[in-house]
């Protein structure tokens, strides 16, 4: 593969940054709104702390649309724009219902980015490499959470009345980069062949991928391989099987509790017996772990396989999980409670975080890729946002329905995790160096 394929897989998968980034500042200014606004629990989880993922269900849902209709591109830049607009807006809100609008546009945004980014990424990559390059996508997700954790710390540090606006207004700096920067990634070849029937298009972006020969072999496989009806649907029974591996990964994946622990990691420290300011510190530990495992997942998805992953991942949640529950049950120390959400961010990083993208991105033909990835990312972020929701219900300081017994809520996760393990080692088919052809002849059930 030529150097430019790098370069754009680089460009699309900061997409990612930006979703980490937006998806967790607000565990910053989680708090302060709070204080602010006063909001009661559910009202604070319904405009505040949710409201950014129904964005993201809505974009996850329809991202797909323009994804297939308009090309991977456009959307990938509409996606920066939505972002910009949304830091902006949110950093200058003047009051709850306004702040609202401009975290749901930011969820549009995550929610189409987790459509159109790692399809476009699967879509230029070798299948040799492929696990590793759309996983740049997900390194980029916590990557942006690692330093909205920075950067909450910090800009706390640096205090001031109003500090939380500018935790979730410097977002729109690295916005405006991306923007810049997707302008001058190309089409996909394989969007170019299926929706447009534009083969000459397609074989110019890949010939800058590949040498000639290669580039040739490649347009004549995917050609090969389209779907022929004038209508495909989704919803046709030959592709019940990526349906189902699609929902039950991305269900699983939120309730494995993440995006709880994600979302609410201070306030979680705080009841484990943290300082405001020493949980805030200790987030960052969370984040830099997550970084650091997400590279080892990156380095070991075409290696060992995306199954085997799915599998270590499963055995460190159900561990970390039980780990957490028994700290708070016992009211160990908070620094035991910490050491089991760091194995619990490990485990997902090396799991289920490097493989959700990659695998759904693979599972789906190329005709309905599109579709598949926005199917299978509005489950996931319908669940995550339905966590989020409740949260503030169970955990709130003063009417929490558990706030003096948090540890059943890991148990419950913990059991969730043991389910997920008997569905990958009994139904998850591993596709690590396969094409993209090969896994759609594999997958899709002919009538």
């Amino acid at each position: 593969m030529k150097n430019k394929t790098a370069i754009w897989t680089f460009t699309a998968a900061l997409a990612g940054f930006l979703f980490g980034f937006d998806t967790v500042v607000i565990s910053g200014a989680n708090q302060p709104i709070k204080e602010l606004w006063g909001l009661t629990p559910l009202l604070h989880g319904t405009f505040i702390m949710s409201m950014a993922l129904w964005g993201t269900v809505v974009g996850a849902l329809f991202g797909g649309i323009p994804s297939q209709r308009f090309g991977r591109k456009p959307t990938l830049v509409a996606i920066g724009v939505l972002y910009f607009i949304s830091a902006v807006g949110s950093g200058l809100a003047p009051d709850p219902i306004s702040f609202s609008i401009f975290r749901f546009i930011g969820g549009l945004a995550v929610g189409a980015s987790s459509v159109a980014a790692p399809a476009f990424i699967s879509e230029i990559a070798m299948a040799s490499k492929r696990g590793r390059l759309v996983a740049q996508y997900q390194f980029n997700i916590v990557l942006g959470i690692f330093i909205a954790f920075l950067s909450n710390y910090v800009i706390a540090q640096i205090g001031g009345e109003h500090d939380w606006r500018w935790m979730l207004g410097v977002e729109a700096v690295p916005a405006l980069l991306y923007i810049l920067l997707v302008l001058k990634v190309p089409e996909s070849p394989r969007w170019l062949v299926t929706a447009k029937k534009d083969s000459v298009a397609a074989l110019a972006v890949l010939n800058e991928m590949f040498s000639e020969d290669e580039a040739k072999a490649e347009l004549e496989s995917i050609i090969g391989h389209q779907v022929t009806e004038k209508r495909v649907s989704l919803m046709d029974k030959k592709y019940r099987r990526p349906i189902v591996l699609a929902f039950l990964l991305a269900f699983f994946n939120q309730w494995s509790g993440v995006n709880f622990i994600f979302y609410y990691a201070p306030q979680i420290l705080e009841l484990s017996g943290f300082a405001t300011s020493e949980s805030l510190l200790s987030s960052i530990s969370i984040g830099g772990i997550n970084l650091i495992f997400t590279l080892l997942g990156m380095y070991l998805i075409d290696k060992l396989g995306r199954k085997t992953l799915l599998v270590y991942g499963s055995i460190g949640y159900i561990i970390s999980l039980i780990g957490v529950a028994m700290a708070f049950k016992t009211a160990a120390a908070p620094s035991t409670i910490l050491f089991f959400l760091c194995l619990f961010i490990a485990s997902h990083a090396i799991g289920q975080g490097a493989v959700i993208w990659v695998f759904i991105a693979e599972i789906f033909p190329n005709k309905v890729r599109a579709y598949g990835q926005s199917f299978g990312s509005g489950v996931h972020w319908v669940m995550a946002a339905i966590i989020t929701l409740i949260t503030p219900v169970f955990l709130d300081g003063k009417d929490g329905i558990l706030k003096d017994a948090p540890w059943v809520i890991f148990v419950f996760f913990a059991g969730m995790m043991v389910l997920q393990l008997v569905w990958v080692l009994s139904k998850v088919p591993e596709t690590k160096g396969r094409s993209l052809e090969e896994l759609q002849e594999e997958l899709t059930i002919d009538n």
